[in-house]
């Protein structure tokens, strides 16, 4: 069935996941090149860690194709590593190391491990499968959701508490998301729970506008989460501190124009945009490719997300239904929280681009979703096929 299932592999999701790897290591290269040079290395470091991680994406993704998806079902199993995803969480917030501004990294030698970009694979397994698995106690029983699904909700609660308290705010909303909208699709009284996310949305950013900026203008209170708020609020009053980074982002959109400066030929990651190879890698594309090709990359993502969906609505199977509603989302909130970041709609979050930022952690956790999506099509696939009538 593995091999069936790779045979059938969906060329709509395939194609452009492979496009969007193969960009993010020329771009990569590009924004990164003169980072290797001024820390004393070699140009190609990170390209050459790039590779790599796209090397062992591929490899997880043919796996993960292959795989008997019933297998990773064992609701016991789901719980029993939520709850080494808390102890582990815990863990860095006690004695991780802080990497900009927050600790949400295990070192181990030259790599560098984010559980928080794990979670969200683990969040898509675990609530499809507790929301499939009493697909009938949900639809039948007087008590509520929140007791029947009060283990897996206890451990996905606890789980963001803990990637908020990182700090990783971009991380959190991005969980929190996936676990929405599952909940949602899975049959979950939307009016309510949208009236419920609009009012948290609302409050939050009054609590920005009306507690957190003020306290970050004051300068009483110094935090680098602070900072970034207030960045947003008004970067060009702060160009030369906090919104020198979201100043030098647009600097760099207004450089590329519609059709760029050319490969390479970028201004801004010559020191003047921290972090060019990740958080503001779409800054530096529409810098050196322009406008346009920027906006072919959104399409390409927009097809892998559009057909993702549409393999869940096919599927008659609620679990992989859940499954592939959760890795759309996934991919959606985590291009438009990095996207926003980057043209100033959203605060700075550190949320890296689907597949064309630097990161080992968010390469695998991406590629991971992307085998599930490509194990239901081909399922799908070799089912049309089996009950497809033989013609003489």
């Amino acid at each position: 069935m593995g091999k069936v299932r790779l045979r059938h592999l969906d060329l709509f999701i395939f194609l452009p996941y492979i496009i969007l790897c193969v960009l993010g290591i020329v771009m990569v290269y590009s924004a990164s090149a003169n980072i290797g040079i001024q820390n004393g290395g070699s140009p190609k470091s990170y390209l050459i860690k790039q590779v790599i991680f796209v090397i062992i994406s591929l490899m997880l993704v043919c796996v993960t194709t292959a795989l008997n998806i019933k297998k990773l079902r064992s609701q016991k199993w789901l719980i029993r590593i939520g709850y080494l995803f808390i102890l582990v969480l815990i863990w860095l917030l006690v004695i991780g190391q802080t990497v900009n501004g927050a600790a949400g990294w295990i070192h181990i030698g030259s790599i560098n491990i984010q559980p928080a970009e794990f979670a969200k694979f683990y969040l898509i397994m675990l609530i499809a499968n507790a929301v499939a698995s009493h697909e009938d106690d949900l639809l039948t029983s007087t008590r509520s959701w929140w007791y029947t699904l009060r283990h897996p909700l206890f451990i996905t609660a606890i789980m963001l508490l803990m990637i908020f308290l990182q700090p990783d705010v971009g991380g959190a909303a991005i969980n929190f998301t996936i676990v929405f909208v599952i909940l949602i699709a899975s049959g979950f009284s939307w009016k309510r729970s949208v009236l419920y996310l609009t009012g948290l949305v609302a409050g939050a950013f009054a609590f920005m506008m009306l507690v957190l900026v003020p306290l970050s203008e004051s300068g009483h209170i110094h935090s680098y989460q602070l900072s970034r708020i207030t960045a947003f609020v008004n970067p060009f009053k702060h160009a030369t501190g906090v919104g020198q980074q979201l100043v030098n982002s647009f600097y760099a959109i207004s450089n590329g124009g519609l059709f760029g400066s050319g490969l390479g030929n970028s201004i801004q990651k010559t020191g003047y945009l921290p972090e060019p190879n990740t958080d503001f890698i779409m800054a530096i594309l529409t810098e050196e490719l322009g406008a346009v090709t920027t906006v072919i990359v959104m399409a390409i993502l927009a097809l892998l997300i559009f057909r993702t969906v549409l393999i869940g609505i096919r599927s008659n199977s609620p679990y992989q239904s859940l499954i592939c509603y959760g890795v759309a989302t996934y991919l959606t909130v985590q291009a438009l929280f990095n996207m926003g970041g980057v043209v100033g709609l959203l605060p700075i979050t550190g949320v890296t681009f689907p597949f064309v930022s630097y990161g080992g952690s968010s390469m695998i956790t991406l590629s991971l979703c992307i085998g599930m999506v490509l194990n239901i099509s081909g399922r799908q696939r070799f089912e049309r096929e089996a009950y497809q009538p033989a013609t003489n």
